[in-house]
């Protein structure tokens, strides 16, 4: 193949349909649990989250709920991905071996925020929301009735594989994927570029801002306990029971079905929970079509 404009330019947009192809390829399976959040700056601020608004009898003036002044934010992170194709590669027309590449790259470009939000999401055991507790805790601060403190769970703990029952009708859900810049593909193809003076490269590559951080712990009820009807009774009963500050019911699991997100070796233990017309000793399955599940490879 001759180095020529036309001729690289061919290349590089077959090259960019290979990626686009492959991006097509990876999966969204982290808008089960997180919200897309638009970002406009380097980092943004999510104090408000100890703020829900919620109705009340208007006696006397209103009661403004301002914005809180908490601590919490994200920050965005950039990403990046690049491929080199050497020139003599171009010459020979030896080109079979990087449309392969392009496809990986994108399919690990599209998957990469499956790995973050299930990352952090498993991770909830041991990082900080926006109350200053860990995600999954068992002494989250709510006002109750008469505004006294309280702690409140989301989690009973255990040693064992991790599952969540989630609400995920609500318009923030319990992860945040912020972002800031769209996955963007760059070509570095002209031939008189250093790479290729210099090295004999050409460049190409994939870059872009985001990251995630957490939402309402609230919607989320956290568990490494065995996977049995029991202890999805218990995760039901403590989501059904959320309350905001000052008494304020919640009402999780009141819309559409509650995703039971499990870990790959857990997926059959859930199956049977929600799908099974009967119980592990014959009885009427209670829990049959009170839940989604999704395993997802990303928690292995």
């Amino acid at each position: 193949m001759l180095i020529n404009k036309t001729n690289l330019q061919t290349l590089g947009t077959g090259f960019q349909a290979r990626f686009q192809g492959g991006l097509g390829q990876a999966g969204s399976q982290y808008l089960e649990v997180a919200t897309v959040v638009n970002s406009t700056t380097g980092k943004e601020e999510y104090g408000w989250l100890g703020k829900v608004p919620g109705m009340r009898e208007w006696l006397g003036d209103r009661v403004v709920n301002s914005i809180g002044q908490g601590s919490y934010s994200i920050k965005n992170k950039d990403w990046e991905d690049t491929i080199e194709v050497d020139r003599n590669d171009i010459e020979d027309d030896n080109l079979g071996i990087y449309g392969p590449l392009f496809d990986e790259m994108g399919r690990a470009a599209g998957a990469h925020p499956n790995e973050l939000v299930f990352a952090l999401l498993k991770a909830g055991f041991a990082s900080l929301c926006y109350d200053g507790q860990f995600f999954f805790d068992t002494d989250h601060p709510v006002l109750d009735a008469n505004g006294v403190a309280q702690s409140v769970a989301n989690t009973d703990g255990g040693t064992g594989a991790f599952w969540a029952l989630i609400d995920i009708s609500r318009a923030l859900k319990p992860i945040i994927f912020q972002e800031r810049k769209k996955l963007q593909f760059i070509k570095k193809d002209n031939p008189e570029d250093e790479s290729v003076f210099w090295r004999k490269k050409f460049t190409y590559g994939v870059d872009a801002r985001y990251n995630v951080g957490f939402g309402f712990w609230q919607f989320a009820w956290g568990s490494k306990q065995p996977l049995t009807a029991a202890n999805y009774a218990i995760a039901r009963a403590a989501l059904m029971g959320m309350k905001g500050d000052y008494g304020r019911p919640l009402g999780l699991l009141s819309g559409a079905k509650p995703l039971l997100l499990v870990s790959p070796g857990l997926e059959s233990s859930a199956l049977k929970i929600v799908n099974n017309e009967l119980g592990a000793n014959g009885e009427t399955n209670e829990w049959k079509d009170t839940a989604r599940v999704l395993a997802s490879s990303w928690l292995a």
